[in-house]
């Protein structure tokens, strides 16, 4: 075993790539059951906000999803365009903008809810295990507030 100042550079040696590398497998294993829905992952991580919340600010949906508005804005208007949102500018505050999930959006809750058992299945995860990556990575999320 080498100990080259360089041995932090190793892939091995990492704690963000099993991260980022677990983050697109999760993803891909989505991948089959949103596209029969005509989701993506982002817009569907959003519609699970919405049916949850019924209607809320971009920014605090940004918030919770932790995405910027530059990611945000393109999400929401293709959920728009689909007829599952709906955004009105507040008028109390121009700057700040309002979206509220359509009976279309909320109609599509039925078609999703048996995603989550289907993807969990296929993670190689108990459910003890599960649970405690889960706070682990909320704890890297909620440390950079």
């Amino acid at each position: 075993m080498s100990n080259s100042k360089y041995d932090v550079l190793k892939l091995e040696n990492q704690l963000c790539f099993p991260l980022y590398a677990a983050a697109r497998e999760v993803v891909k294993r989505y991948r089959p059951h949103l596209d029969a829905l005509g989701l993506t992952y982002t817009q569907y991580i959003t519609m699970m906000v919405m049916w949850e919340q019924k209607e809320i600010t971009v920014k605090a949906l940004g918030e919770k999803l932790f995405l910027d508005s530059g990611t945000m804005t393109p999400v929401l208007k293709s959920l728009e365009a689909k007829g599952y949102v709906t955004r009105k500018r507040s008028t109390a505050d121009e700057r700040s903008v309002s979206v509220m999930l359509t009976e279309s959006g909320e109609s599509l809750k039925e078609s999703a809810v048996k995603i989550p058992e289907k993807v969990a299945g296929c993670v190689g995860l108990d459910g003890d295990e599960a649970m405690q990556l889960y706070g682990l990575l909320y704890k890297i999320l909620n440390s950079n507030s």
